[in-house]
């Protein structure tokens, strides 16, 4: 099997970069990105806040008082999710395979391409490109695999870029904190941490069976990223799957109210499946079916969200623009697609914290009492 080389690519500080280029007297200055109440999350923060302990998803009272001299900035979800794009557009026209990992960071698989160039200059011109042409700063790990990419990355951060071959796999992960590892949680950290297992060097030492006792399965593949065995493919962008559903009326209806509502009911579901993955979306698609069997669809690019909100807002736009001719329809359905990985913070920008505390308080109870354990008071009555 010919040795792979993956480039994963992560932008610095990525939010709060975008600020810094829409207004550059922010430069250099404690800037913090989040709910700017004492009862917000901080999203993102420049790195001079982070020499005061400040990080993402600590609370903003929290952040105020380790920083007080921070720059509080509320967000602009539609300005990182455009960026985000400008990133994706740049990379598409220049490397063969790509994957999009999250809103601010892409797997890039030039394996074979060595025979042609040096990898390693490629990602250096590369980032050149993106940070001269966007004025943003970004970072760069190449590998043999994603997990070490990855790892290379955060290690070079920020404004870095960092080449681990082959040969330098273990020596460079050895003497890593466990912590370092991608995918690796609070209760595995602490797991491990009792048995005094620090770093990756020690993790190493233990035997399969036993890392299969402790943590199942979970375990066996933290020993295996321990020892920079990753063999999880590049997944090309385009092929990223997405979530929907739609739902086939038991009579024809050109009941517009009730559609309406069918189609809150739909987006609810789907956008808690959404959050639960833990993705964001960046497109939504609404698909009808005329009773003569005809199928019309029509579909928007969006700001990076996971909220019921907007998208349901976005699908009823959607329905007004495809339903044309005001013929009955048999079927409609949603789909969200041009999934990332995210977190629900990010859509904070935009709603408010009362707004946002209710959609974690009733993605909880869906989470112990099943999905349709609560809903909107609107579709309480919905019959199809």
């Amino acid at each position: 099997m010919a040795d792979r080389h993956i480039i994963h690519m992560d932008q610095d500080a990525f939010f709060v970069a975008v600020e810094l280029r829409k207004n550059p007297a922010l430069i250099g200055k404690p800037v913090i990105v989040g709910g700017t109440s004492d009862r917000g999350v901080v999203t993102s923060c420049s790195y001079e806040a982070r020499r005061y302990g400040v990080h993402s998803a600590m609370p903003s009272g929290r952040a105020r008082q380790l920083c007080p001299h921070a720059i509080f900035i509320r967000g602009d979800i539609d300005a990182y999710s455009k960026a985000s794009h400008e990133i994706t557009d740049m990379i598409r026209e220049k490397v063969p395979l790509f994957e999009k990992a999250s809103i601010d960071e892409h797997y890039i698989d030039m394996t074979g391409m060595d025979r042609f160039f040096n990898c390693m200059q490629y990602a250096r011109e590369l980032r050149a490109s993106i940070m001269n042409e966007l004025q943003l700063p970004i970072s760069f790990g190449l590998s043999v695999n994603k997990t070490v990419a990855k790892m290379a990355t955060n290690a070079c951060k920020p404004n870095g870029e960092k080449n681990v071959e082959q040969h330098e796999v273990q020596s460079f992960l050895n003497p890593l904190s466990i912590r370092k590892i991608p995918g690796l949680g609070k209760k595995s950290f602490a797991l491990l941490s009792d048995r005094g297992i620090q770093h990756i060097f020690e993790l190493t030492q233990i035997e399969p069976d036993q890392m299969h006792a402790w943590m199942g399965r979970n375990g066996l593949g933290l020993l295996q990223k321990a020892k920079g065995i990753d063999n999880s493919p590049v997944v090309p962008y385009a092929e990223q799957k997405s979530i929907g559903t739609q739902c086939t009326f038991h009579s024809d209806t050109i009941d517009i109210g009730l559609i309406n509502t069918l189609l809150v009911s739909m987006v609810t579901d789907i956008a808690f499946q959404l959050r639960e993955k833990k993705k964001l979306t960046a497109c939504i698609t609404v698909t009808i079916r005329y009773a003569n069997f005809e199928d019309v669809s029509k579909q928007a690019m969006i700001p990076y969200t996971s909220l019921d909100s907007a998208l349901i807002q976005m699908a009823k736009e959607l329905f007004k623009q495809v339903y044309q001719k005001r013929m009955l329809l048999r079927l409609v359905g949603v789909r969200l697609s041009h999934l990332v990985n995210g977190f629900e913070q990010i859509d904070l920008y935009n709603k408010s914290e009362a707004q946002y505390n209710l959609m974690q308080a009733m993605d909880k109870i869906r989470r112990r009492f099943g999905e349709k354990a609560i809903t909107r008071a609107s579709v309480v009555d919905l019959k199809i």
